[in-house]
């Protein structure tokens, strides 16, 4: 059962730093990419960044290399360094996994939680 893990939200005056972790249990093998994204609050869903199994790294347009998705000692295990943080950064985090499953020849989507940060004075 693959179980998608994150940590590292909370509160921060603009201008500062937050790292959000996640950790990806249940088919490390299989895994095709690992992601962030965040939702704003009355707004879509929106991928800040995107690692793939070969270190294929992507960022939303918004990010403007505020940002960095790097992984951990394992590959199951990353994080995403905001640095410079915005108001408008305040969103719920979502980490999400891609996983390939063999058995049905598709790759799923599994989901975190959802970490909130909030970027005020």
């Amino acid at each position: 059962q693959v179980q998608v893990v994150e940590s590292g939200g909370g509160l921060v005056q603009p201008g500062g730093s937050l790292r959000l972790s996640c950790a990806v249990s249940g088919s490390p093998a299989n895994l095709v990419g690992i992601g962030w994204y965040r939702q704003p609050p009355g707004k879509q869903r929106k991928l800040v960044a995107r690692i793939t199994s070969d270190d294929v790294i992507k960022y939303g347009d918004f990010v403007e290399g505020r940002f960095t998705l790097g992984r951990y000692n394992a590959d199951n295990m990353v994080y995403l360094q905001m640095n410079s943080l915005k108001p408008e950064d305040t969103a719920i985090y979502f980490c999400n996994a891609d996983v390939y499953d063999g058995a049905a020849s598709l790759v799923k989507d599994f989901w975190g939680q959802g970490n909130q940060v909030t970027v005020s004075s």
